[in-house]
C-alpha cells in the first residue's frame, strides 16, 4: 500500500454530503482503536495501533497477536543513525499492514528533562536537534509506506507524576528552543499526518484545550495540516477542546464530546470547528489510502507474520545502539574459544522492551544467555542467577480459564487465555465492561515442599484463593497504587507453604471506578515465585571463578521503566551492585552488561574493566549483545543522554523534592530553563559519569582537515562544515562526528554549546571519509522571548568538533556580519 495525496475538493465534497450528526460522529472513536465508519458514504473506519517499538495491533497490552519487537526509543537514539531510523519506520509500516492498522501511535519525542522520567526509554535523547533529526527519518520511512505517524506527546510531558492533571510551567525560551523544537523539525521536514496531544497542562491550560499550542503554533506557524488526536482519555471537554484544535477524542465511544451535536446546532463557532475536525479525520483516512478502497482497512484477522528481514534489522539495530562505555586493556571482544560465565537477573530473562503502552507480544525474546550460547556453543557458557531485580513477582505462563458470572454466581460465558496476567481489551458478547464479575482458574506447580511468594495487583477489585483457602484479599481493602498507568492497586504479597505438586488457584475480579481512568479498563496480575536460595551470590561467584570471562547482566526491567510512574531513583534494584562486586572479586575479567532505560549509579565502575550499556534492544536482544561481545559487530552506540554521577547533579533534582520535581499543588516548574543534560553540565560545572555523545569502538578514529565554506557570512547565508574522519585502528568500526555551535557574542544567556550537526561513519582500518554538515540561520539562533522572534546575534561563532560533548579538539570560527531575525508568521488554519 502506498500513501495517497489528499485532494481538498474531495474532502469538501464529502463534508458537504454529510449530515451534522455524521460529522460529529467522526470526532470520537468507535472503540479503543478505531474511528467510526459512515457506511452511507462509504467512509471506512481507520484503525490505529500503539507503537513506537512495534505494532501491537488491536489487542491487549498483554498477549494478543504476536509481532516484531524493535529496540526502544533510547536505544534507537543511541544509534545516532538517521538511515537506520528510516529503515525501521519502513519495517514498522509492514508490521502495521499485517495488523490492519493505518496509523501508528509513534514516535515519542519528548526530551530527557529528568533522569527519573519513567517513560524516557520511549524517547530518543536529551537534545532537541538529535531527537528531531532521528524522528524525522522515522516518520518519513513510516509514511512512505502508507502508514500515518502520530507524533507524541505534544507537549511538555517530561514526567509521569500526576500526568493527567499536572501543569508543566515552562518558560517560553525553553519551550521554543527545547521542548517544541523536535516537533517543529518533524512537522516541517517530515510532514506527519497526525499529532497526539499530551495529558498534561502547559502553563495552566490543558494542551488539548490550548488554542495557542494547537492552532497558533502547530497549525499557524508551522503549517501542520494533519489530525490532532488526544492521548487515550486525555480529552477533558467537548466544544472547548474541539474549537482549540483537538480533532479526535480517543478512545471511543466518546465521553467528553457527547454534547457536541447540541452545541453545534446553536453555536456557529462550534459548527465550524466540527466541520474542520471532521475534515481532518477524513484527510487522514484518505492519506492512508483506505478511503479509496471504500472498506475498512482493518477487515479480517490480524496477522502475526514474522518477517525475516525485520528480524535481521532488529538484530542489527540492537548492536548499533549498544554503547561501549569502558574497555580497559581491550578486554573485549571475547576471543574465540573463551569459556564464559553469564550471570545475573537479566542473563536468562530477556529484557527486550519497556512497560506500558509500548509493550507487546513479541515473536521471541532472546536472552543474553541464549545469544552467547548460540554464538560460543552450549559447552562454553555457564549460568548463575545471583540475585533478582523484580519489581513485582513474575507471572506464570500457564493456561487460564475465565468464567464470567451472573448475579447468582452462575457461569454465563467462558474463555481461555494464556498467562497469569489479564488485561481486558474485549469481552464475550453480553458481558458489560463496567460491571462484569470474573473467576480466573489456573494451576500452580510447586517443585518441592517449600514456602512460595504470591501476589496480586489489579485495576479493579481482586482476591486470590489457593486450594480453596483465601491467600490475598485485594477486594475489601483495595488501595490505589501506581500499577496500570496509576489506575491499579499496589502489589499485595503473601508467603505460603505449598507441598510439592499441583495446586488450584482462583482469582476473582470485578471493576472499580478510578478517577481519570479509561472507561471499562480492567486488569489483574497474579505473581508467583519460589524463594531465592540464600547462597545465590556465593554460587554466582563460584561459577564466575571457573570461567575465563564473566558477563554480569544487570539493570532494570519494563516493570521499573514504564508508563504511568516515574523511576524511584538511580540505584540498581535488589542486590545487583553486590552481585557485580562478588563476581569481580572472583574473576578479574568481568564485563558488565547493563540494561536500563537511562542512567544508574555504578559504585563498582572503577573495579570492572569493561562495561556495555545495552538498553532494551528488542526481541533479538541476546543475539545483538552476542554480536557485540564477540566482535561480530562493533558497538555502534553513543550516549543520547548524560549519565550523571549522582542524582543531585541532575538539574531537576535538588536535595529535597519541590516544585521543580516532581511538582507540588498541580504544578511542576521548569526552573532549569534551557539547562538540561549536557547544557547543565557546562553551566553548572558538574562532572558526569559519562558525557552526552560518548561511546567507544573496537577501533580508534581521528578527525582532521576541518574546513568551513566561509569565515564571514551575512544574514540568510548558510555555512557548510566538512571534516575528514579516519579509522586509525586495526579493525572495522563506527564513530559519530559531532558538531556543536557556541555563540561568542550573545546578548542573552545561552548554553555554552549546542549540538547542531552530526554524521555517523563506518570505516575499515586506514579508510577515511569526509563528511559535511550545513548550518542555517536557525542553527545559530535563540528565541528572544521579549521580542517574540528568533535571533542570531551579530558577531563571532565557534564551531566545536569531536566525538562526544567533552572531547572536542577541533574549533573553527566565523563571523555573522549583522543581526538576523526571523519573525513568527502565522495564520489561523
Amino acid at each position: 500500500m502506498t500513501p495517497t495525496e489528499t485532494h481538498p475538493q474531495s474532502i469538501d465534497a464529502l463534508l458537504n454530503q454529510m449530515t451534522l450528526e455524521e460529522q460529529v460522529a467522526l470526532l470520537a472513536g468507535a472503540d479503543v482503536w478505531r474511528t467510526l465508519p459512515i457506511p452511507r458514504l462509504n467512509i471506512p473506519s481507520l484503525k490505529v495501533s500503539d507503537g513506537p517499538a512495534g505494532v501491537r495491533g488491536g489487542g491487549s497490552l498483554v498477549g494478543g497477536t504476536p509481532t516484531a519487537a524493535f529496540p526502544v526509543g533510547i536505544a534507537l537514539g543511541a544509534s545516532w543513525n538517521t538511515e537506520l531510523l528510516r529503515e525501521i519506520g519502513m519495517a514498522l509500516a509492514q508490521e502495521a499492514h499485517d495488523k490492519g492498522a493505518s496509523a501508528l501511535l509513534a514516535p515519542t519525542i519528548n526530551l530527557f528533562r529528568s533522569t527519573l522520567n519513567g517513560r524516557n526509554f520511549e524517547s530518543y535523547a536529551e537534545d532537541p536537534y538529535l531527537t528531531g533529526t532521528l524522528a524525522t527519518a522515522y516518520v518519513q520511512g513510516l509514511q512512505a509506506e502508507g502508514v500515518a505517524a502520530t507524533v507524541k506527546h505534544f507537549v511538555g510531558n517530561e514526567s509521569e507524576y500526576q500526568r493527567n492533571t499536572i501543569s508543566s510551567d515552562i518558560p517560553e525560551r525553553a519551550m521554543r528552543e527545547l521542548y517544541l523544537r523536535p516537533f517543529e523539525m518533524v512537522v516541517k521536514d517530515a510532514r506527519p499526518w497526525a499529532i497526539m496531544s499530551s495529558y498534561n497542562k502547559v502553563n495552566g491550560t490543558y494542551v488539548s484545550e490550548s488554542t495557542h499550542l494547537l492552532m497558533d503554533i502547530l497549525r499557524g506557524e508551522w503549517g501542520f495540516d494533519g489530525l490532532v488526536v488526544s492521548d487515550w482519555g486525555g480529552t477533558y471537554s467537548g466544544g472547548e477542546s474541539l474549537r482549540a484544535g483537538l480533532d479526535l477524542e480517543m478512545p471511543g465511544p466518546g465521553q467528553a464530546r457527547q454534547e457536541l451535536l447540541e452545541l453545534a446546532q446553536h453555536d456557529p463557532a462550534t459548527r465550524e470547528a466540527v466541520r474542520r475536525g471532521a475534515g481532518n479525520v477524513l484527510r487522514l483516512i484518505e492519506r492512508t489510502g483506505i478511503l479509496a478502497q471504500a472498506r475498512d482497512a482493518s477487515d479480517g484477522a490480524e496477522q502475526g507474520v514474522e518477517h525475516e528481514e525485520a528480524r535481521a534489522l532488529i538484530r542489527r539495530a540492537g548492536a548499533e545502539g549498544t554503547v561501549l562505555l569502558k574497555n580497559d586493556g581491550s578486554l573485549l571482544p571475547l576471543p574465540a574459544g573463551a569459556r564464559v560465565a553469564v550471570i545475573g537477573p537479566n542473563a536468562a530473562s530477556a529484557q527486550v522492551m519497556g512497560g506500558g503502552s509500548a509493550q507487546m507480544n513479541a515473536h521471541r525474546k532472546v536472552s543474553p544467555l541464549e545469544g552467547l550460547r548460540a554464538a560460543l556453543g552450549e559447552d562454553r557458557v555457564t549460568y548463575a542467577l545471583g540475585c533478582d531485580n523484580d519489581r513485582y513477582l513474575p507471572t506464570l505462563d500457564v493456561p487460564v480459564r475465565i468464567d464470567y458470572l451472573g448475579q447468582d454466581g452462575e457461569v454465563i460465558a467462558t474463555e481461555e487465555k494464556q498467562g497469569s496476567e489479564v488485561m481486558w481489551a474485549s469481552f464475550p458478547e453480553g458481558i458489560q465492561p463496567e460491571s462484569f464479575r470474573a473467576r480466573l482458574s489456573l494451576t500452580l506447580t510447586s517443585p518441592q515442599d517449600a514456602e512460595y511468594d504470591l501476589s496480586l495487583y489489579s485495576a479493579g477489585l481482586s482476591r486470590l484463593t489457593v486450594d480453596s483457602e483465601e491467600i490475598i484479599d485485594n477486594w475489601t481493602n483495595w488501595q490505589p497504587g501506581d500499577t496500570y498507568f496509576a489506575f491499579g492497586s499496589n502489589e499485595v504479597r503473601a508467603r505460603q507453604f505449598l507441598s510439592a505438586g499441583e495446586h488450584t488457584a482462583v482469582v476473582e475480579v470485578t471493576p472499580k471506578a478510578v478517577e481519570k481512568s479509561v472507561a471499562g479498563f480492567s486488569a489483574v496480575r497474579l505473581g508467583f515465585r519460589a524463594l531465592l536460595e540464600a547462597n545465590a551470590l556465593q554460587e554466582a561467584a563460584q561459577i564466575a571463578a571457573q570461567a575465563d570471562y564473566a558477563v554480569v547482566c544487570v539493570g532494570t526491567t519494563g516493570e521499573w521503566e514504564t508508563e504511568g510512574v516515574d523511576r524511584q531513583g538511580l540505584n540498581l534494584p535488589g542486590q545487583q551492585n553486590e552481585l557485580v562486586r562478588v563476581v569481580r572479586a572472583a574473576n578479574p575479567r568481568t564485563i558488565v552488561l547493563l540494561q536500563t532505560g537511562g542512567p544508574v549509579l555504578m559504585p563498582w565502575l572503577d573495579s570492572v574493566p569493561a562495561l556495555l550499556q545495552g538498553w532494551f534492544p528488542g526481541q533479538e536482544a541476546g543475539h545483538a549483545f552476542a554480536d557485540v561481545l564477540t566482535g561480530r559487530a562493533d558497538p555502534g552506540g553513543r550516549l543520547p543522554q548524560t549519565f550523571v554521577s549522582r542524582l543531585s547533579d541532575d538539574p531537576t533534582h535538588p536535595e529535597t523534592p519541590d516544585l521543580q520535581y516532581p511538582g507540588e499543588n498541580g504544578h511542576v516548574e521548569y526552573k532549569e530553563g534551557l539547562f538540561i543534560g549536557y547544557r547543565h553540565v557546562d553551566d553548572a560545572g558538574t562532572q558526569p559519569l559519562f558525557p552526552f555523545g560518548f561511546g567507544l569502538s573496537y577501533s580508534t578514529f581521528e578527525l582532521s582537515n576541518a574546513r568551513m565554506s566561509a569565515e564571514r557570512i551575512v544574514p540568510g547565508d548558510s555555512v557548510t562544515v566538512s571534516v575528514t574522519v579516519t579509522n586509525t585502528g586495526q579493525c572495522w568500526g563506527q564513530t559519530v562526528a559531532q558538531l556543536y555551535v557556541r555563540d561568542m557574542d550573545v546578548k542573552l544567556k545561552r548554553p555554552y554549546k549546542e549540538l547542531k550537526g552530526f554524521a555517523k561513519v563506518s570505516l575499515k582500518p586506514g579508510e577515511a571519509e569526509t563528511v559535511e554538515v550545513q548550518l542555517d540561520m536557525r542553527s545559530l539562533a535563540y528565541f528572544d522571548d521579549d521580542r517574540k522572534v528568533w535571533v542570531a546575534d551579530a558577531g563571532g561563532f565557534e564551531l566545536l568538533l569531536g566525538q562526544n560533548s567533552v572531547d572536542l579538539p577541533i574549533d573553527l570560527k566565523f563571523t555573522l556580519d549583522s543581526e538576523w531575525i526571523q519573525e513568527l508568521h502565522w495564520k489561523r488554519m
